[in-house]
């Protein structure tokens, strides 16, 4: 393949026009002759309006190159006080009009600083709270008469402790556009908000706490049941999407009771949870967050009288362990573990990873290293001997000649983790025999950072959403960017048109069977590749791992 040109990027420069777009976006009104950073179109005016009545009042969104967009949407009631850690509760109706047209807010969170500079120039930084309940929707109608249109629902990443739905790489205008779909972005509680387990220490009360960052996801996916036929969506044909924290917010509600039936498609990309956190641990999690707010169990109910700035800023000084917990309850089982889930059985799933996931991670020094530091890595990554390292590099080195050490432990290291949390879900899926798995392998490289990221964690999300121009920080602007985000955008959402990806565009795309291990290779050139890391997987399955 030919060398693709670096794209250098100036930090200073882009994420100055990054914080410009919260000041200015923020407003949601901005002068005609202006531009929307997150689709590169004309922005709109306050001439350019709609409204829609939902069932809870009516509601005036935006205008924008045919597209229909309505911002900070509420589908949940405020968490605050008396809220917090409860299940969400409805909004309350108004009356007139209300304006959709900014971002709301985004839920309690520390803004770590975790991602590199290319993906924090999507962030707009808007303000946060605790009345963090809403979605943004984005639809080229808003007539009932032609509702038909398959349902996009984004569930953004950050884990489960960070992020919102109004990155500018998430804003679905071009997907809704360039393939007649209706993209809906979701925010919801994070972190202690969302997933601290306070019912083995509180009692009934506190229940359900644990899992409510997920309850509000329900909720959203029930306000879309009740509402997206008025924005040409139909309530029967709603696909659940999203990217690492978001993959795993997809792999987590198949295992949820409450959100049987309100969603027909998945789609995990770099996410795919099998388990969730178990009571012991995560009752552990709450009682050493509850001693360093100086309170114990019979102090439980001061935690919903506190500054939420004061809850912020502990999860800022000390690492704590938020996760959706399996309870019994909410989430009766692991999704994945030991086997697939049968709540959502006839549920077909999209899932896959990137190339070399780690190399977007501060913590990783993505410069060239030598073969002792090869090793050092290796042991301590993947947990195994010495000996037991050099056979694994040796096994990268077989597979790929010429391989250089850096690409031999990012490989590595993806394919120990995300990839095969990946096909081992997709095993457990397709042991079902129900509904379909497609699997999907991106190796398409950024020529950013001199192309030493390669094809790092979320570089396949501008690909899906058609914002690649938007996400040149990430992307580079070559073009043979364009040809891929049409084959992918068109798979994404042919897939929720119909559950299965294939389209003109593409080589045929057979569904995953653990046999064959089927798996879409995404790149300049698209192909279907069985079981591409064989060697590599079953070498690291049969190491054994030490302490």
């Amino acid at each position: 393949m030919k060398k693709r040109p670096a794209y250098k990027i100036n930090r200073r420069t882009f994420l100055g026009q990054s914080a410009l777009a919260v000041s200015v976006l923020g407003s949601g009104l901005l002068v005609a002759c202006s531009r929307d950073s997150s689709t590169g179109a004309p922005a709109v005016s306050t001439a350019s309006s709609t409204e829609v009545e939902t069932a809870y009042g009516r509601i005036k969104g935006a205008v924008n190159d045919g597209i229909f967009s309505f911002r900070g949407v509420p589908y949940g009631g405020s968490t605050a006080g008396a809220g917090r850690f409860m299940p969400p509760s409805r909004p309350t109706p108004w009356t007139g009009v209300r304006d959709a047209i900014e971002l709301g807010q985004r839920a309690p969170q520390q803004f770590a600083g975790g991602e590199p500079p290319e993906v924090a120039a999507m962030d707009r930084r808007e303000a946060m709270g605790e009345d963090c309940l809403v979605l943004n929707v984005y639809t080229p109608s808003t007539s009932t008469a032609d509702a038909k249109r398959p349902v996009m629902v984004w569930l953004h990443g950050g884990g489960l402790n960070s992020g919102s739905a109004g990155f500018d790489i998430y804003n679905g205008s071009n997907l809704a556009k360039a393939h007649d779909v209706v993209v809906v972005g979701v925010n919801h509680r994070l972190n202690a908000f969302g997933y601290l387990y306070l019912a083995d220490l509180g009692g009934e009360k506190y229940s359900q706490a644990g899992n409510a960052g997920h309850l509000d996801i329900v909720a959203a996916l029930e306000w879309v049941r009740d509402n997206i036929d008025r924005f040409g969506g139909d309530p029967g044909n709603v696909t659940i999407f999203g990217q690492s924290g978001g993959g795993r917010k997809v792999s987590i509600l198949q295992g949820m009771p409450a959100a049987k039936g309100l969603f027909h498609r998945a789609i995990m990309q770099s996410g795919s949870a099998l388990r969730g956190q178990d009571r012991a641990q995560a009752t552990e999690n709450a009682d050493r967050f509850l001693h360093s707010l100086g309170l114990d169990a019979a102090g439980i109910d001061k935690l919903q009288q506190l500054p939420y700035q004061q809850l912020v800023d502990l999860m800022a000084k000390e690492r704590f362990n938020f996760g959706m917990v399996v309870d019994g309850r909410t989430l009766p089982a692991s999704m994945f573990d030991p086997a697939a889930t049968e709540i959502t059985a006839d549920v077909p799933i999209m899932l896959g990873t990137v190339e070399t996931e780690e190399a977007w991670s501060p913590r990783i020094q993505i410069d060239p290293i030598d073969m002792p530091e090869l090793v050092r890595r290796v042991k301590a990554d993947i947990r195994v001997t010495d000996a037991n390292a050099k056979k694994l590099i040796e096994v990268y080195q077989k597979q790929f000649p010429g391989i250089e050490n850096i690409d031999v432990y990012l490989k590595m290291q993806a394919d120990d983790t995300r990839r095969m949390d990946t096909q081992t879900l997709a095993d457990r899926k397709s042991a079902l025999g129900k509904g379909a798995a497609y699997v999907y392998y991106f190796m398409w490289h950024s020529p950013v950072r001199d192309g030493k990221m390669k094809a790092y964690h979320t570089l396949d999300i501008p690909f899906a959403f058609r914002t690649v121009d938007v996400a040149q920080s990430m992307t580079g602007t070559g073009q043979d960017r364009y040809a891929l985000q049409d084959r992918m955008s068109a798979a994404w959402t042919s897939f929720a048109r119909t559950g299965n990806p294939n389209h003109d565009g593409l080589p045929t795309w057979p569904a995953y069977t653990a046999d064959q291990r089927a798996t879409m290779i995404l790149n300049n050139e698209c192909q279907v590749v069985n079981d591409p890391n064989k060697d590599e997987r079953q070498a690291l399955l049969a190491t054994p791992r030490v302490a």
